[in-house]
């Protein structure tokens, strides 16, 4: 039995199985809109804030 899902970029219906390409997303161009998203920090996965040092990899005052 085939589930249908709704496509998260675009809401199209998808058929869920082993044969669907792109699953969940309805085809290629969906998912690389949603890769998009991410990589551009449109989606981000909640959570506390990491706090980084930012020091320079080759300083001066390291060496004396």
């Amino acid at each position: 039995m085939n589930t249908a899902v709704r496509c998260p970029t675009c809401g199209r219906s998808v058929e869920w199985h082993e044969g669907s390409s792109w699953r969940p997303f309805c085809s290629e161009r969906c998912k690389l809109i949603d890769l998009g998203a991410w990589a551009s920090e449109q989606h981000s996965i909640p959570g506390e804030t990491v706090e980084t040092e930012d020091k320079p990899k080759d300083s001066d005052e390291e060496s004396g």
